[in-house]
């Protein structure tokens, strides 16, 4: 008898600075441990409450260029000064092990993923409004006023690539948007 899994597929998860894709994927982590989230590199420096290798690999902009040179990563792009990218190997790896794989990465490395596995499914996380992303990115008080004025600039762009994508989740609310996004990646029974 065959195997009657589902294929592997690999979903990216995206949106906006400051719409709760990080709130979303804590309780991921926290609910159902069975999805696996690839861990993006960072030439960004470490806040307070990450840790390395959970939230990101922190590396400088050296290591970074050796990454990207040695064709090591996914997807890539730079934003607000700092660059993000995704290891490659691991997420093949998943992926050939048949195990869904959760990317989180912005537009670009979307977009990127899409050009480089155009099976991937790609899920929008998607504001209730702007004024609450606004509210959002304002009151979370990690970012200068200056990166949260280019951080608004970058999400009306990124809102107006929302059709790009093969689904839309509304963040009105954490525990909703993180069990609708684990409902799309299947039930681990059935992995």
């Amino acid at each position: 008898m065959g195997d009657t899994r589902p294929a592997a597929r690999l979903t990216v998860l995206s949106g906006p600075s400051g719409v709760g894709k990080d709130s979303v994927i804590e309780l991921i982590r926290a609910r159902s441990p069975w999805v696996w989230l690839s861990v993006s590199v960072t030439t960004r420096p470490r806040r307070e409450y990450e840790v390395d290798g959970v939230h990101y690999h922190f590396v400088d902009r050296d290591e970074f260029d050796r990454l990207v040179a040695g064709g090591q990563l996914l997807e890539w792009a730079e934003f607000a000064g700092a660059r993000y990218g995704t290891p490659r190997a691991p997420v093949v790896a998943r992926l050939a092990e048949g195990e869904p794989v959760l990317l989180k990465i912005d537009l670009q490395g979307a977009r990127q993923v899409r050009r480089a596995i155009p099976a991937a499914r790609l899920v929008f996380l998607a504001p209730p409004s702007w004024q609450e992303l606004e509210r959002r990115l304002v009151g979370r008080g990690t970012d200068d006023p200056e990166t949260v004025r280019r951080r608004l600039a970058h999400a009306r762009e990124e809102l107006a690539a929302e059709p790009e994508f093969d689904v839309t989740v509304v963040n009105h609310s954490v525990v909703r948007a993180a069990d609708e996004l684990v409902g799309l990646l299947g039930s681990p029974a059935l992995l």
